[in-house]
């Protein structure tokens, strides 16, 4: 009687898992945003799109924003969720926005 042994073939689904996933940690619930913009004003409308996202995902989110004045290019925000869950989930619907 002969035994076949046969390598076990790796899908690519499987293999997903391994180049795209997070690692979840209590205590990591803070997300940061960079933004950049030409103007103040587009800044400012960028940002509110991250807020009602964030908001959209828990209402009691606090976030941490640098200041915004005429000349402002840059900004710097960081959200504090309630949960580690829901900054993942953040994290990534706000993937689109930054496109």
């Amino acid at each position: 009687m002969t035994e076949q042994y046969q390598d076990a073939e790796l899908c690519e689904a499987c293999g997903c898992s391994a180049e795209v996933g997070f690692m979840i940690k209590e205590g990591d619930e803070v997300s940061q945003v960079s933004l950049f913009s030409g103007s103040a004003e587009t800044l400012k409308a960028e940002f509110d799109k991250y807020l009602a996202l964030a908001k959209s995902i828990n209402e009691n989110v606090q976030f941490e924003a640098s200041n915004i004045d005429a000349d402002t290019t840059e900004m710097h925000v960081k959200f504090k969720f309630e949960v580690t869950a829901e900054k993942l989930i953040f994290d990534l619907k706000s993937r689109t926005l930054s496109r």
